[in-house]
């Protein structure tokens, strides 16, 4: 509990951090103003201010942030998952290709120009949902050997996976001229030009995965001890692993589906927090949704601030954080045999 509660009082003072700081800065309390206006306009059911400090700080640089919390949290969550599914602490969205098949659907969903919804999801999130849980189950099934799933051929496949449905989205990008433009962004990920309508079509799909990920909790515990061992506690062990896989998938959709593939969050959060309150389920995933929400969140300011005032993708400093560590995971695993 003491552990969440930094987090937040650090998410809380990162996120106002966060408003302030852009290619034009705005004073605390200016800041502080405006989001206590907006407050009382929500309140009141009236519109806010329209002044050009409102704007900025209502319309522009608080939803990104919010944005920026959930992407983070979906991340660091489907890493946590998928980690407990592979029982390895090297897996996660980016590196087993999950967000390549959710980004692949994604751009497959554009480039047809789909306009349908399901329970309130546009085609997007559906088709990333799609390409994501395809390409988890291509990963699954090709990495076991024996029934078994080994580092190195997890590893591996992942790669070789993720690196074909790159190149096909790549290719679907520039089969299209008005697809160029959304190149970078799908690609190394983004969360510029996204607004409200964004974490409100990512709020729900949060909440719910959310949800099951915490009723799962136990089973992800149980997992930690083996296939054997947990199916002899009466754990339904291929039923569970469906399930989670489906639950990954959701988690790296959603947030691809929103700022495309930003790489490495779902690998660093889950094996720290892991480090830090250990790996009881109940208390590592609410820990890692809360750091990875902390991480993008802190990432996305010197994304905004580096090349202002134009942006940088915030994929690039995800990853430049998230190699050398991916780097030195590997290493200490070479070192206990891969």
């Amino acid at each position: 509990m003491a552990t969440m509660l930094v987090l937040l009082a650090l998410l809380i003072v990162c996120g106002v951090v966060a408003v302030m700081v852009g290619p034009s800065g705005q004073p605390l309390p200016a800041v502080m103003q405006a989001l206590a206006d907006g407050v009382r306009a929500s309140l009141g059911g009236q519109p806010a201010p329209s002044t050009p400090l409102h704007t900025i700080v209502l319309e522009i640089r608080l939803p990104r942030v919010f944005l920026g919390c959930l992407v983070g949290a979906c991340l660091a969550l489907s890493g946590s998952v998928m980690q407990a599914l592979f029982q390895n602490p090297m897996a996660d969205p980016y590196i087993v290709g999950v967000s390549g098949g959710a980004s692949l659907g994604a751009v497959a969903a554009m480039m047809l120009g789909l306009d349908v919804a399901v329970a309130g999801f546009t085609a997007i999130p559906l088709m990333a949902f799609a390409g994501a849980l395809a390409t988890t189950v291509l990963v699954y099934i090709l990495a076991q050997r024996g029934g078994r799933i080994q580092t190195a051929t997890l590893l591996l496949t992942g790669i070789a996976i993720g690196s074909m449905v790159s190149a096909v989205t790549a290719l679907l990008m520039l089969s299209r001229d008005e697809l160029q433009s959304a190149a970078i962004f799908w690609i190394l990920g983004s969360l510029s030009g996204r607004g409200w309508q964004h974490v409100y079509a990512l709020i729900p799909q949060f909440i719910l995965a959310l949800g099951m990920a915490m009723f799962m909790a136990r089973p992800l515990n149980v997992l930690l001890m083996g296939d054997e061992a947990a199916g002899s506690v009466g754990l339904d062990v291929q039923r569970t692993k469906r399930w989670l896989l489906a639950l990954s998938s959701l988690l790296a959709a959603a947030a691809v589906a929103v700022s495309g593939v930003i790489g490495f969050v779902g690998l660093i959060v889950p094996h720290v927090c892991r480090l830090i309150v250990g790996p009881d389920h109940r208390v590592l995933l609410p820990v890692s949704a809360l750091a990875g929400a902390l991480l993008m969140v802190l990432a996305d300011i010197p994304a905004r601030l580096a090349l202002a005032p134009a942006e940088l993708p915030i994929g690039i400093i995800t990853s430049l954080l998230g190699c050398p560590f991916f780097l030195y995971l590997l290493h200490r695993q070479g070192t206990r045999g891969l």
